[in-house]
Parts: structure tokens; sequence; C-alpha cells
């Protein structure tokens, strides 16, 4: 029973709030830390657990006045209204007790990359890139670009930017895989429709605590920043390229002059590939039962197709097709898709649950 599985999340809770007045954990800045985030995690359940309790208690108390001459009728009008809310605070507790991603309120490293298509699949780097930033101030992030590669149309070979923001991960985690585009490109002086592909990234950005890198697994060269054209940026060695010698992934930065700040930045895109690769083995481990769930982890996996000739955004993993797609992209109204992909989501992870 339903209830039986809230009590003790709520005695939980009841008995945080309780050690959170305790002197002892007032002076221990870790503790009381560590205990306000397991209640802030559990408030909005326990909230909704005690609503539901009410309910079923006045259900049950109405169902007791059915057979009264003088409020029966009354008690079979509250009943229904009773139940119709019983049962949507039962599907909201269910969502609430799916087991929370880890990552979900962290900050995330996007990273777009040119793919197939030449200059307009670097063009259409922008395009997203500039809805993703719409999208990411109309729920007050912060976007900072970390590295940029540009091309010689006005458009990115490859992009990388830090959003900083309560909830950016749990909102862009289902972003990741090959985008494709089909349109009129600007260079196409012909009217041709060309199709185009770039890939995304989304990676929660770690510290080294979740990422313990030893220094003698890293190969770090130096070198000087060039320009587009080879041209020299500056005249020192400040550019670094840092290779995780065991898995071979690398990262170069040259974006500041200063060879710290270009290391520090690199450091911590490593952090974020090193720990996207460990989540995509972990995926890689349950591929057969994750094979149809969103978000498999598989940054190949074609994901979106954005028609332009036809206005027409299409999520191939929720067959979820939108006549509004430059709209979308213009005002980076990207909830219209990220809003079901999380109800398919919550809907597959419900069914896993009752299996």
């Amino acid at each position: 029973m339903l209830i039986q599985k809230l009590q003790p999340i709520i005695a939980r809770n009841e008995e945080l709030e309780n050690l959170l007045t305790k002197e002892e954990i007032l002076n221990d800045i870790s503790k009381l830390t560590s205990l306000s985030k397991e209640k802030s995690d559990s408030d909005d359940i326990v909230r909704k657990a005690r609503e539901y309790i009410k309910v079923t208690d006045d259900i049950a108390n109405n169902k007791a006045l059915l057979e009264d001459k003088e409020l029966g009728e009354l008690a079979k009008e509250e009943l229904k209204e009773l139940e119709i809310t019983q049962k949507s605070l039962e599907n909201e507790i269910k969502i609430l007790l799916i087991p929370k991603d880890p990552n979900d309120k962290k900050n995330i490293y996007l990273e777009i990359r040119a793919g197939t298509g030449g200059d307009e699949a670097g063009i259409f780097v922008g395009d997203l890139f500039g809805a993703y930033c719409r999208y990411a101030d109309s729920k007050k992030w912060k976007v900072e670009i970390v590295s940029s590669s540009e091309n010689s149309v006005g458009g990115y070979k490859e992009i990388i930017a830090l959003i900083k923001g309560n909830g950016a991960y749990s909102r862009l985690k289902y972003e990741g895989g090959t985008h494709r585009v089909q349109r009129v490109p600007k260079t196409e002086s012909q009217g041709r429709i060309h199709t185009s592909a770039i890939t995304v990234a989304i990676m929660p950005e770690v510290d080294s605590l979740e990422v313990n890198i030893n220094p003698n697994d890293l190969n770090i060269e130096v070198f000087r920043s060039g320009g587009h054209g080879g041209q020299s940026v500056n005249t020192t060695d400040s550019a670094v390229r840092i290779t995780h010698i065991p898995t071979g992934i690398s990262v170069s930065m040259q974006d500041e002059k200063s060879q710290h700040k270009n290391k520090d930045k690199a450091l911590k895109i490593l952090q974020a590939r090193l720990y996207e690769a460990e989540l995509e083995a972990q995926n890689a481990q349950n591929r057969e039962s994750r094979r149809n769930q969103v978000g498999s982890g598989d940054r190949s996996e074609r994901i979106r197709t954005y028609n332009y000739p036809q206005n027409r955004m299409s999520d191939h993993r929720i067959n979820l097709t939108l006549y509004s797609l430059e709209e979308i992209m213009l005002s980076g109204d990207l909830d219209k898709v990220i809003d079901p992909l999380i109800t398919q989501a919550q809907s597959e992870a419900l069914s896993q649950s009752d299996n």
C-alpha cells in the first residue's frame, strides 16, 4: 500500500527537522549541509504524502456516511471529488518516488560539434547554440563560452559552453546525440535542400572529488595559440593540450592568453568527459534493458531532425513532431520538446518500478 511506503519517509523528514535544531549539528557545517540537503530532497514528497493521507482519511469518513439519510448524498458528491484528487496525488507521488538522478541539479558543459555537411553543419552549430542560449536565458541560467573554433562562413567547427543554473542537467540531459538539419544552406546558390548533421554532448560539471585524476596519467603539452588560417594569436606558448593516457581522451584549450587559465579549463572539461565516459560505460552494461528508453547515452544516436522547408521539428525517440520549428529556434522555447521527453522518461521509470 502506498501509505506504508510513505510513512518511513515522513518519519525520517520529521527526524531531520528535529536534528537540524540540535546545537551539535548547527556547529558542524559538513553535517548541517548534508542533513539540510537530505531534508530538502524529501520535503516535496512529504508535503504530497501528507495531502494524500488526509484525502485517504476523508474518503474513508465519507464512505462511512453513505448510508446516512441526511448526509449520504452530500458524502457521495464529495467522494467523487476526493477520489479524483487521490488519484492525481497518487500519480504525483509515484513520480516523486522515482530515484533521483544525482546529476540533475548540476551545471553542465554543452559541447556542440559540426559533423557531415561542411560549412552548413558549422552554421547550424551556431544556430542551435543560439537556441540553447535563449532557452538558458528564459531559465535565468548563465552561459559561459569555454572554447570555440569558428569556420570561415560565420559558423563553428566546435563550441563548448558552461551552463550554470539549478536543474540545467535535469532539463538538458536528453539533448545529447546527433541532430540533423534539412534546409537550403546560405551557401547554396541553386536552392537545393541539403542534409547536415551535428553532435551534441551534455556533460555534468564535476569536481575533483567525483573524478580523481592521477597526475601521472596525464600528458600535458603546451604550444603557441593559432587563429584562423594558422596565424599566431599571441607570441607565447599559452595553448594547452592534456591527454588522459589510460583512456586516450584529449582536451585542447587556447582561448585564454594565460597558459594557467587554459590548463585549468582543459582539466575541468577533461574531468567532465571522463565522468561522461563512465556514465556511458554504465549505460552500455544495461543497454538491453535501456534500448527503448529516452537518452540511451549514445551520442551517435540520431535523436532529432530540423526540417526548415516544412517548419518541422521531429524527435525520433518519442515520435514527437512539431510544426513550429522556426518559432522554437528563434524564441528558444525548447520546453515544447523537452517536457514530452521528461514525461516519457518518467513513464518508462514508473513502468519499470511496477514490474
